[in-house]
């Protein structure tokens, strides 16, 4: 089939003189070079404002999500059919049987630990034996700690007579002075009495005047004297109160000492503190323990 030719244009190399182009025919923009048309401001104001509607309608979208999510109420869990009991609702006790290995492990565990240090003399219970809250379970022996509560008794008993003591000689001190403070006020009433006869004899003429300055001189001394002797005697009983009240006071601090002595010997009889079953014993007759060892575990049935 022939080739249909085409006339010859400016970009096949012929000479573009005298060469007009051919009614109807369309200009060819291949070869031309690209080029930016800047846009108007009326274009990016439009822009913009589109951007803008775009982004509040999105901020709305979510925020009514985000409140339609809220008011959803939480879907039921489900399980599995074969899991569920069906059956009438009753009032009542519902027993539930399981049938399995495992271990039974009690609720309520007392710790039965030993307050003193000492020996494990005996072990009076083993696992398993119901106990109440007196029963002994460990027998303990600290001969350090009998040996000081015999020392302390010594000392009160000590004290005490100490006590009886002193309260003997301050009693016979108060005799003493209560003694002199009488025949110092003996003489007083003598020599007052002397004095008062001198000054009526001296009145009448009969006795001279030294006589009767000497007789107020040894009455007027014997007075201060049974006053000096008075206070003594007020004396004497207030220092027997102090020196009492200081025996007292360390005979009450013995008999507190006592006191704590035989709750620690007491102690050494490790007893349980409430009704159970002994589920072990941590110790064995001979082993020496410290205070905190834990000794026995009593558990509560209940």
């Amino acid at each position: 089939m022939p080739r249909s030719e085409r006339p010859p244009t400016a970009g096949d190399g012929a000479p573009s003189q005298g060469v007009a182009p051919s009614q109807g025919s369309e200009k060819r923009f291949d070869d031309a070079p690209a080029m930016d048309v800047p846009r108007g401001k009326k274009a990016r104001t439009k822009k913009r404002v589109r951007k803008i509607v775009y982004a509040v309608v999105g901020v709305a979208a979510l925020a009514a999500i985000t409140v339609g999510l809220t008011k959803i109420k939480p879907a039921a869990p489900s399980v599995e059919a074969g899991t569920l009991y069906k059956g009438t609702v009753a009032r009542g006790e519902m027993l539930r049987q399981v049938r399995g290995a495992g271990t039974l492990v009690p609720e309520n565990v007392r710790i039965i630990a030993a307050a003193q240090q000492g020996l494990v003399e005996r072990v009076l219970v083993q696992p398993g034996a119901e106990v109440s809250a007196g029963t002994v379970l460990v027998e303990l022996s600290n001969p350090e700690l009998q040996q000081s509560s015999v020392d302390t008794e010594y000392q009160l008993r000590a004290a005490e007579a100490e006590y009886n003591n002193i309260k003997a000689k301050l009693e016979s001190d108060r005799l003493s002075q209560q003694a002199v403070t009488a025949n110092v006020h003996a003489e007083y009433e003598q020599a007052k009495l002397q004095a008062d006869t001198d000054a009526q004899l001296a009145k009448e003429g009969l006795v001279p005047a030294l006589n009767l300055k000497l007789s107020k001189s040894r009455a007027d001394e014997l007075a201060n004297r049974y006053a000096i002797e008075q206070k003594r005697l007020e004396g004497t009983k207030n220092t027997a109160q102090a020196q009492l009240a200081s025996q007292t006071a360390r005979i009450s601090q013995l008999k507190a000492l006592l006191d704590l002595k035989h709750q620690q010997l007491g102690t050494l009889k490790v007893v349980a503190g409430t009704n159970g079953v002994v589920r072990d014993t941590e110790v064995k007759e001979g082993q020496q323990v410290t205070p905190g060892t834990e000794l026995a575990h009593v558990v509560e049935p209940e």
